[in-house]
């Protein structure tokens, strides 16, 4: 018997009754959580399989959930175990322990790997800061680069930029992405007028700065850009959507999570993955003008922007899914 099926086991009503087809029957927990009448007449019913799998079935509200080896949990399951009394902690573990059940399956490795490959930055890059230390005669060069920086709020000390004098990267910063101190990727940052705004190589399962996040901290803040990271020293999955891999890796911290998206419509997709694994959201009352954490830092400041992100975070998922769909209708 797995994890699952156990914990499973262990939170069914003590009120119940078993069929001779294998079902065992009890109050459905599913109904009054729905908008329904309380179920009283035992109509919801749970069948465990021969290979540890279960289906659950509601014949009062119709409602589903279930789960087999090799698969992630859905959100009808994720509900089940909640109304049931599993806590969101707990949930969170069954949800993690699903996800190495399915880097298991030989099917789905490619999928879950986390395997990262090393990758050059573009030719003649150098670290910006060690140009400006070791060269100041250079430092007219690149003063477009620290005025950049600068005007953004950003600080030369918070992140190895690069610059290069390559073709196409000469008005570029350049944020090279590291794990576990190997290069694996990177952006380029235009900071002229002009497209493409960024030039990319990244990987798929790649979360952004997660080499920073020690374990002294007490949260991780996800972001979407590399620049909304480096601004508020969080992680960020340089894209609307969190994928299974990114989910792991970040799940793998031990420590609470909070999404901050964009605020615009796309950032309603970080809160549905914040629904997904049971994570906390900020979207702090910053001024209309702010888009993201990295407007908010440029404009507020590092430690202002993050004592927001802090206060405002909200854990009940109600109030979440409210936020998501005032993000599904931002005018942006």
């Amino acid at each position: 018997m797995n994890d699952i099926i156990s914990a499973l086991t262990a939170v069914l009503p003590p009120k119940r009754k078993s069929t001779p087809s294998g079902w065992t029957s009890f109050d459905a927990p599913c109904c009054h959580n729905r908008g329904e009448s309380r179920d009283t007449k035992k109509r919801g019913g749970i069948l465990i399989g021969s290979t540890d799998n279960f289906q659950y079935h509601c014949f009062n509200c119709g409602f589903k959930a279930g789960w087999t080896p090799g698969k992630l949990l859905s959100q009808n399951t994720k509900n089940l175990f909640r109304w049931l009394g599993l806590n969101q902690d707990d949930v969170n573990r069954l949800n993690l322990y699903a996800l190495k059940l399915k880097d298991n399956e030989p099917v789905q490795k490619k999928t879950l790997s986390f395997d990262l490959h090393n990758k050059p930055l573009p030719d003649n890059s150098i670290d910006l800061k060690t140009l400006i230390q070791a060269d100041t005669d250079n430092y007219i060069h690149i003063l477009d680069h620290v005025t950049y920086l600068t005007k953004r709020n950003f600080d030369i000390d918070w992140y190895p930029w690069h610059i290069s004098t390559a073709p196409g990267y000469t008005d570029r910063i350049i944020i090279p992405f590291y794990y576990q101190g190997r290069c694996v990727g990177y952006t380029a940052r235009k900071i002229t007028e002009g497209k493409p705004k960024y030039l990319a190589d990244s990987q798929p399962s790649y979360v952004f700065n997660l080499d920073r996040q020690t374990d002294q901290r007490r949260y991780v803040i996800v972001v979407e850009g590399p620049f909304d990271a480096i601004g508020i020293d969080g992680v960020a999955v340089l894209t609307n959507e969190i994928n299974s891999a990114q989910a792991t890796r970040i799940q793998s911290l031990n420590r609470e999570v909070i999404i901050v998206p964009d605020r615009d419509r796309a950032g309603a997709k970080l809160l549905s993955a914040a629904l997904e694994y049971g994570w906390s959201v900020s979207v702090p009352p910053w001024e209309e003008d702010i888009k993201d954490c990295a407007d908010a830092v440029t404009k507020y400041g590092r430690l202002y922007t993050l004592s927001t992100i802090l206060h405002y975070r909200e854990t009940n998922r109600v109030k979440i899914e409210i936020l998501r769909k005032k993000l599904q209708h931002a005018t942006t």
